[in-house]
């Protein structure tokens, strides 16, 4: 059964990312600079390189790509909950390369910054923790008042 909960905008934030820097790294530290515990966020723009996640149900584990290469941000959205009593950024992102080709994933530790513009927007709500689901073998949303 869904578990659905209302919420309400509180501020929007918006800028650019810094060249060369790790693109989640520098999303998550505005979440934690601006104290976002629960939010959304979407990006675009272009990387270096980029490090990507896929998680494989049957083993219950992420299995991550490497692209060495200069890629262009299609879309990056993703959302923000607590993990171990911190923020936590989870983004899902296209990207596409010089021909066109499409590439996505999880986004991972590892994807360099060549230009950013991100849109953080926060909100009040319950609280959004995320706890092991032992159905899925991940951590999902457990939602408080």
């Amino acid at each position: 059964m869904a578990i659905i909960k209302k919420i309400t905008s509180k501020a929007v934030f918006m800028g650019r990312l810094s060249h060369g820097g790790d693109l989640l790294e520098e999303i998550t530290a505005i979440c934690i600079q601006e104290n976002i515990r629960l939010g959304r966020v979407e990006a675009l723009g272009a990387v270096q390189q980029a490090r990507l996640g896929f998680y494989d149900q049957q083993a219950r584990e992420y299995r991550f790509m490497v692209l060495e290469q200069p890629l262009e941000i299609t879309k990056l959205i993703g959302n923000v909950s607590y993990k171990d009593n911190k923020p936590f950024v989870h983004a899902h992102i296209t990207l596409a390369d010089k021909e066109g080709h499409a590439f996505g994933g999880h986004l991972a530790p590892g994807t360099l910054i060549f230009a950013c513009e991100v849109i953080l927007e926060a909100y009040d709500g319950p609280f959004f923790q995320r706890e092991m689901d032992e159905t899925t073998g991940l951590p999902l949303w457990a939602i408080s008042e």
